[in-house]
């Protein structure tokens, strides 16, 4: 597996991916830029597999807030950026449980862990349990490598330290012509 680069989000809005009984009821998660307005994109995401939480409500206009270091195996250096916020990340270091748990410690309600790949534009990774017997809260959800670098880069030009996002959006609500999907990305 190609590491993972530092993108940990908070999230702003989601819809509930669980119907009532709990059981998943699909394997993708989208969520929509809503600024900077160059990546204002509908993004896909699949949860982790075996650990982290579910979405039990939508969350509108959160931050995705860049991790600094973009590792996130530790202390972070804007981790009060992170309490009520989505945190993207990345980086190699640590598994995919020890970062969720480092932005969980911290307050995240979400993370969002992209791959280092920045040509990665169809191929998604499971994130597993690190077979530690620790568990976290929060939802882990994975993005693109591609997908996390263009909003990484948007947000470089931007002088931005994140970017506002809803999460989850459910895109079967949303006529075919109206949905903005990032270009780079095959749907």
């Amino acid at each position: 597996l190609p590491g993972i680069w530092g993108c940990t989000c908070i999230l702003g809005s989601l819809i509930a991916l669980l119907s009532p009984s709990g059981l998943r009821i699909q394997d993708y998660l989208y969520f929509q830029v809503l600024s900077p307005g160059d990546i204002r994109y509908i993004f896909t995401e699949t949860p982790a597999k075996d650990f982290g939480g579910a979405f039990s409500q939508r969350y509108d206009q959160i931050h995705l807030v860049t991790a600094r270091p973009p590792e996130a195996c530790g202390e972070l250096n804007n981790g009060a950026f992170i309490q009520g916020q989505t945190h993207w990340w990345g980086g190699e270091g640590c598994s995919f449980l020890s970062k969720t748990r480092v932005i969980q410690e911290l307050g995240g309600r979400a993370v969002i862990i992209a791959d280092n790949a920045s040509d990665n534009d169809s191929v998604y990774v499971e994130m597993i349990q690190d077979n530690s017997g620790r568990t976290a809260d929060i939802p882990a959800l994975f993005l693109l490598g591609k997908d996390g670098y263009m909003i990484q880069r948007s947000l470089e030009q931007h002088g931005l330290p994140w970017a506002v996002i809803s999460i989850p959006v459910n895109v079967s609500s949303i006529p075919t012509f109206q949905l903005r999907q990032p270009p780079w990305t095959f749907w």
